[in-house]
């Protein structure tokens, strides 16, 4: 039987997301420019990065307001119900300063620290990734599923970097030696993009370091639903420190591969 409570959290996500990317695909503004940057001089955050995450958590607020909140811009409430809302409001912020489409609207629903709901609308590509945890993840009407596990050297591999100048140039050297062990590398620019596209079989696996809580809530448990396996180092979850998700039969192979490499470090 559904579970009332996550019907509810996921009806709340699918419209906040969609209010929220229909603000970022129509309100952009054309002389849109950077708000203040994070990390470093390149970790941009835009007005509408901003305008997304007071819609989102504003909407979540008015339907359940005991609910705590983490946004990637600041949003930060305890709560008292044992729902927390986890909201990146522009995954692949500079994708859009720039005009590529590969950006997205990120909420998940935890209940007692554990990912339960999770929605990513991807307004450019016209798409609406979702799950319940037991139930599936879907696009549309589609329910999702990760591609049959190729062997290593047949494997499409997307990643991402981060914009401290340090780790940029570590990802880099291990993205080198990555590159002639698999079939080719894919670097989207949106970690919640990237987690959909494995459960969707677009590729076959995905890693990166650094990630926080808001980029990979929503997409590593859709991941799972379709699917994938998710982690990070080995017997460690998915974390900032590493972020893995791949097909059953090809998630420990490159688990070990990574960690060989040191892709954990700075």
């Amino acid at each position: 039987m559904t579970d009332p409570l996550l019907t509810e959290l996921l009806d709340l996500a699918l419209e906040a997301a969609r209010r929220a990317g229909a603000l970022l695909r129509d309100g952009r503004p054309d002389d849109l420019a950077v708000a203040r940057t994070k990390s470093s001089a390149i970790d941009v955050v835009t007005e509408m990065d901003i305008a997304a995450e007071k819609l989102i958590t504003g909407f979540l607020a008015e339907h359940r307001p005991q609910d705590g909140v983490l946004g990637e811009e600041g949003a930060s409430s305890p709560g008292t119900s044992g729902i927390r809302w986890v909201i990146d409001p522009l995954d692949g912020t500079v994708n859009y300063l720039y005009g590529l489409p590969t950006w997205a609207v990120s909420i998940a629903a935890e209940r007692d620290g554990e990912a339960v709901v999770g929605v990513v609308e991807a307004p450019m590509r016209g798409e609406t990734y979702r799950a319940v945890l037991g139930g599936g993840a879907h696009v549309g009407d589609r329910r999702l599923a990760v591609r049959p596990s190729p062997p290593l050297d047949q494997t499409l591999l997307g990643t991402g970097f981060g914009y401290v100048q340090a780790r940029r140039a570590h990802q880099a050297d291990v993205a080198r030696r990555v590159i002639p062990l698999v079939r080719d590398i894919r670097r989207g620019g949106s970690a919640a993009i990237d987690l959909c596209d494995v459960a969707a079989g677009r590729l076959d696996a995905y890693y990166e370091r650094g990630l926080n809580p808001w980029d990979l809530a929503a997409g590593a448990l859709i991941a799972r639903e379709a699917g994938a396996l998710t982690g990070g180092r080995p017997g460690e979850p998915a974390s900032g420190e590493l972020t893995l998700a791949a097909s059953p039969g090809l998630f420990r192979p490159l688990q070990d591969l990574l960690e060989e490499l040191g892709a954990w470090h700075d």
